[in-house]
């Protein structure tokens, strides 16, 4: 019925590379560069001339925005509710398609914690790094996580019994817990994600979202290693 899962985010297409922003910028004055082709140790391909990468620096440190939005990335990724949640709160330069559970009604698989992180006793949001495992009300008694997985069965029963006596999945689906997986196509500009990820990976983001926006960073960093290094120290 369920499954641990790893949370996935997976290129799917993009547009654009450093050399992008630069010419972006450079139309300004009616100049267009090229990559570097030819090296003290050779020919190369996809190196950016050292006058360009430093037009690329002084872009993101003076927060001349507009020529990384020339760039764009798609991804789909695959995560639990309460995590997309908190990344669709990011509106800006960014559009998003998900899956729908009124069109869909297959069985849906959801997240298993490792262990449950304990309540912050310094801050009203957040979590520390205390693993709560036993029933708290009592100090005894079965792992919080035996007690989470005989709540989403009687979620997956409801569900399901709803679903066979001719109940819509529209209204169906609402007696389904936010730990249910979710997935969707995610693109947007340069400048989009890089104020996702600038501000998703802090150490004060909740875990499962921060594992989502590092793995986006990655795979940006893979397509745009000059802007994305120099975005990412302006933050």
């Amino acid at each position: 019925m369920w499954r641990m899962l790893n949370m996935e985010v997976t290129l799917i297409d993009h547009m654009g590379s450093d050399l992008s922003v630069v010419n972006a910028a450079r139309v300004s004055f009616s100049k267009e560069s090229e990559w570097e082709s030819i090296t003290p140790a050779g020919p190369v391909s996809n190196l950016l001339k050292e006058s360009d990468e430093k037009l690329i620096k002084y872009l993101a440190k003076h927060n001349h925005w507009t020529p990384f939005g020339h760039c764009s990335v798609s991804f789909r990724i695959k995560a639990p509710i309460f995590v997309a949640r908190q990344l669709g709160k990011h509106q800006v330069g960014l559009v998003w398609n998900e899956v729908s559970r009124r069109y869909v009604d297959s069985q849906p698989e959801f997240y298993y914690p490792e262990y449950w992180r304990g309540r912050p006793t310094d801050k009203k949001q957040g979590s520390s790094e205390e693993e709560i495992n036993i029933n708290p009300s009592t100090g005894t008694g079965p792992s919080l996580l035996s007690d989470y997985e005989q709540a989403i069965r009687r979620c997956m029963w409801t569900y399901d019994e709803l679903l066979r006596k001719g109940v819509a999945p529209e209204m169906a689906r609402i007696v389904l817990p936010q730990s249910m997986y979710t997935e969707w196509h995610w693109t947007g500009s340069l400048m989009a994600f890089s104020r996702v990820c600038s501000l998703r990976i802090k150490l004060d983001v909740q875990e499962e979202t921060r594992d989502i926006a590092s793995l986006i960073d990655v795979e940006c960093e893979k397509l745009f290693p000059i802007s994305w290094t120099h975005l990412g120290t302006v933050q």
